[in-house]
């Protein structure tokens, strides 16, 4: 296939196009417009193929977007370029509306107007991915809230209940996917998924900012108890995820892609730290070099955040149940695969 991924600069995308061009024959056109989160550099181990292209635009130019349809003729679309960071959309929502509101209705209409040229097969092989997250569910009971009970997880069947700007910008971008499905019968396929983590995360996101912050001795700052509880999935087993939805997905169906590593924030922390005295011992802050308290004296908690969710769950049973896809990492083979990378791409 000739698949067009937008974002594949980002973390999650660029994971992606790793994995399309190092294990499958697929050739790829990167769309990114390289905002502060496009890092071309996670890109470098692929950028010589020939089966790689990259054209540096923003989605929501309409005739660049129809340009790259017609210029590349692509199979399939894998949709992730999205502005993705809570805290900045509290703070500043337009360019979240932008992005992924505007953005992704941008690149439907430019993905139905091409889809309409193809011929009668064509047309049937055609795939629009959309690539979500579960954050449009809003939250979960906790288990602080429910002691002795069995508690539920996000399923497809979950209805959208976002907290924050940017949940409710993803989920705006979800129903409008589905819209172009039964209005125009664009061929769509939706996926949700949990936390990433992985090699390559911007520093502003939760793990990385922590693993960056201790290696500095900076302050690891914590919201509220740290009592917010995420499913944790390693970024190269969500982008096997999304190629075997792609591949063996059906049109129009929801997949909902989960680590099954329910954890509490604060213990997050509290195994980077762990692993960082096990794998950085030499650094200032740890407790082989003499520093009190090691690298969880560092910990600092912080006012909550305005909205924040308490608690995510992916039930990925549709998954496993129907494309045979489970996680292949733990959280921590997970972790530790990525603290050796930070490490080792900071030295």
């Amino acid at each position: 296939m000739n698949i067009l991924v937008t974002g594949g600069a980002g973390f999650i995308g660029s994971a992606l196009i790793r994995f399309l061009i190092k294990n499958t024959q697929n050739s790829v056109v990167n769309v990114d417009k390289l905002t502060y989160a496009g890092n071309l550099t996670s890109l470098v181990s692929v950028s010589d193929s020939p089966r790689y292209h990259f054209e540096h635009i923003d989605i929501c130019n309409r005739a660049e977007m129809a340009r790259i349809f017609t210029q590349y003729q692509p199979d399939a679309v894998m949709h992730l370029a999205a502005e993705s960071h809570v805290d900045r959309s509290i703070t500043g929502s337009s360019d979240f509306i932008q992005t992924n509101i505007v953005g992704t209705f941008t690149l439907l209409e430019a993905a139905r107007e091409y889809w309409q040229t193809l011929s009668p097969v064509k047309q049937k092989l055609f795939c629009f991915q959309h690539i979500s997250t579960d954050e449009v569910f809003g939250d979960l009971l906790h288990p602080d809230d429910a002691p002795n009970q069995v508690l539920p997880s996000f399923t497809e069947q979950s209805p959208y209940a976002p907290s924050s700007p940017y949940s409710a910008s993803k989920a705006s971008s979800d129903h409008l996917v589905r819209a172009w499905q039964r209005t125009y019968g664009l061929p769509v396929i939706v996926t949700n998924c949990s936390n990433n983590y992985g090699p390559y995360q911007h520093v502003e996101k939760f793990i990385p900012l922590m693993i960056a912050n201790a290696l500095a001795g900076k302050a690891l700052p914590v919201y509220g108890k740290g009592d917010q509880i995420r499913d944790w999935l390693y970024v190269e087993d969500h982008v096997k995820a999304l190629y075997k939805v792609l591949t063996e997905g059906e049109v129009g169906e929801t997949y909902n892609i989960g680590g099954n590593n329910e954890k509490r924030n604060i213990d997050v922390v509290f195994t980077i730290c762990a692993m960082l005295e096990e794998l950085a011992p030499s650094t200032p802050y740890s407790l082989a070099s003499g520093h009190v308290g090691g690298f969880r004296s560092l910990i600092t908690y912080v006012a909550d955040r305005p909205g924040h969710d308490r608690r995510y769950a992916i039930d990925a049973s549709k998954m496993q149940q129907k494309l045979n896809w489970q996680p292949e990492e733990t959280f921590e083979s997970g972790m530790r695969k990525t603290v050796q990378w930070f490490l080792k791409s900071s030295s």
